[in-house]
């Protein structure tokens, strides 16, 4: 070791100690004031005894300061830790077993004080920073054991680590105090990559914190502690996934620290939420502690990361499902983690499958869940999502340019195409239906009009070739809209008078939709006798359509006035 790196080391060292030295004296003198404050005699008062002010609930500033003061000694303490256990081994000062010891022994006396003090007038805000401090240090002390010097195993190091992390939060537990739970949590977040040797080893350490987190919120409604122990459990898996993806990398074992992540987030909700008036941040919170297992894809392959994803969204549903018998909280919670699985489910599909497959699957879920879940406000914003999701995958792959320009598709993304279009279909009317609104209708019918267009040029391109099957799908596409004005119509005029402005509107709409398609497409496009068949042919429907329209008016407005 050179003599400048001595000297700089010195310097750090020395600055440390006169920080931590000139806190600790200005949190005495605060403790002493409060004291001289409170021990102050009352002087005697003539006359009227004056009306005190109403209690004030703003809290006392040196207290505030106490609290600030505190949190920086923290800050300070375990970063001088930090410099004990790393940059003096890379220095080569003191030996391993001595840094070891060293910090171990600053870790107990710290707590050792801390019990001492809180029960002392004025000492609690001490005593919480004193034992966060003594407890955060002996955590980066074990992981430096493991990480570091290699002295045990990392099974070994771990189970140490929960021992130690779980005997020192039992005492938030016991003085019912958050924030020494949380002046543990959050630094060892910032610090833990300084002292493990790899985001991998940081990982495992994380998750090990906010597992044995748990058992000291039991009874105690603390979101506080549950948004910490989702960011100790989360962030650092999120930075592997990423960094490990960059670097083209695989790795199985984010995987599964990914899956315990998201067991971790939604299995502590489930214990917890019975104990917190905050439901819905609570789930909320445990919604984001699944991120890691949804992006699992950047260092898995597709099957098993749609595994994971399914398998997410499948236990999610079933909890939905059970409600309160597992204690699933109240409607906020399950609409929550309602849309939490179908996201899951989402990306288990996006995943695994490819977009001409992908397509079909998304939207025959669509269509189920928004006949089977029209009740549900929930499950038809999911219906509405898992088919856009799957609209815009078929659009990827036959682009409205196709119905354009003859464009001739292979054989599966010709049957793809042809199976989504009826599925848009399906979807766009089962929608509307649970929806029942009059943008809901005037949608699906844009979305059907698109869809039979598209399934009627790829069938005939598919059947006649690019030249003749591009023209005869376009007419037949055209004879589809006229038709399906038409039905519209015809449904126009059964419903009862003060119920069809809707039906009819739409019906009309279609009208001027397929005339303005013959004249301004099909008359430009179509040639020989394709041009004269969907004139003529739209022609005829048109005029049937008048005529009735007409006596089947007449008809029912007979009924309803002898009604």
């Amino acid at each position: 070791m050179t003599e400048p790196t001595q000297a700089v080391i010195s310097r750090m060292s020395s600055d440390f100690a006169a920080m931590a030295a000139y806190l600790a004296r200005a949190s005495s003198d605060l403790r002493q004031l409060e004291r001289m404050v409170g021990e102050r005699p009352v002087t005697p008062v003539v006359g009227p005894v004056p009306v005190p002010p109403p209690p004030s609930r703003t809290p006392r500033p040196d207290g505030w300061i106490a609290r600030a003061l505190a949190v920086a000694g923290v800050g300070v303490t375990l970063v001088g830790v930090a410099l004990l256990l790393v940059l003096a081994a890379q220095a080569g000062i003191l030996s391993p077993g001595f840094r070891v010891v060293a910090g171990a022994a600053l870790a107990a006396g710290l707590v050792a004080v801390a019990w001492r003090l809180v029960d002392r007038p004025g000492g609690r805000v001490g005593a919480i920073a004193l034992a966060a401090t003594g407890i955060a240090a002996a955590y980066v002390d074990v992981i430096a054991v493991t990480a570091i010097y290699h002295w045990v195993s990392a099974p070994v190091g771990l189970a140490v680590a929960a021992v130690t992390a779980a005997s020192g939060l039992m005492l938030a537990r016991h003085w019912n105090a958050e924030r020494l739970g949380l002046l543990v949590l959050l630094p060892l977040l910032g610090l833990g990559p300084v002292v493990a040797d790899g985001l991998t080893v940081f990982v495992g350490f994380m998750l090990t914190l906010g597992a044995v987190s748990v058992p000291a919120q039991l009874g105690r409604d603390w979101i506080g502690m549950h948004a910490a122990r989702t960011a100790v459990s989360t962030l650092p898996l999120l930075v592997a996934l990423a960094v490990t993806s960059f670097d083209s990398g695989r790795s199985p074992v984010l995987a599964v620290a990914s899956s315990l992540a998201a067991v971790l987030a939604v299995g502590s909700a489930l214990i917890l939420l019975p104990h917190t008036r905050r439901s819905a941040a609570m789930a909320w919170l445990s919604a984001m502690g699944t991120a890691p297992v949804l992006a699992v894809s950047l260092v898995v392959d597709g099957v098993v990361a749609a595994s994971l994803a399914a398998a997410t969204s499948v236990a999610l549903s079933g909890v939905v499902l059970a409600g309160n018998r597992v204690n699933a909280g109240g409607v906020n919670v399950r609409r929550i983690w309602s849309a939490l699985a179908a996201v899951s489910a989402l990306v288990a599909v996006t995943v695994g499958f490819d977009g001409p497959v992908a397509g079909p699957v998304l939207l025959s879920m669509a269509v189920v869940m928004a006949i089977a879940g029209r009740r549900s406000e929930v499950a038809r914003w999911c219906a509405v999502g898992f088919g856009v999701a799957g609209g815009l995958l078929d659009l990827g792959y036959v682009p409205p340019s196709h119905l354009v320009v003859a464009t001739e598709l292979s054989t599966p993304n010709a049957a793809s195409t042809l199976v989504t279009s009826l599925l848009l279909v399906a979807w766009a009317v089962a929608t509307a239906r649970s929806w029942h609104t009059d943008w809901s209708w005037a949608a699906a019918a844009v979305i059907a009009l698109y869809a039979t267009t598209t399934f009627a040029v790829t069938a005939g391109v598919l059947i006649g070739g690019e030249d003749q099957g591009f023209l005869a799908g376009h007419v037949a596409a055209t004879l589809c809209w006229v038709m399906l004005a038409a039905a519209v119509l015809r449904h126009g005029v059964k419903v009862p008078r003060d119920e069809r402005s809707l039906p009819i509107c739409g019906g009309m709409a279609l009208v001027a939709a397929a005339v303005a398609k013959l004249f301004f497409f099909d008359l430009g496009t179509l040639d020989g006798i394709f041009r004269v068949v969907v004139f003529v042919a739209a022609g005829l429907v048109l005029l049937s359509m008048g005529t009735g329209y007409a006596r089947l008016l007449a008809q029912q407005n007979g009924r309803e006035n002898r009604v």
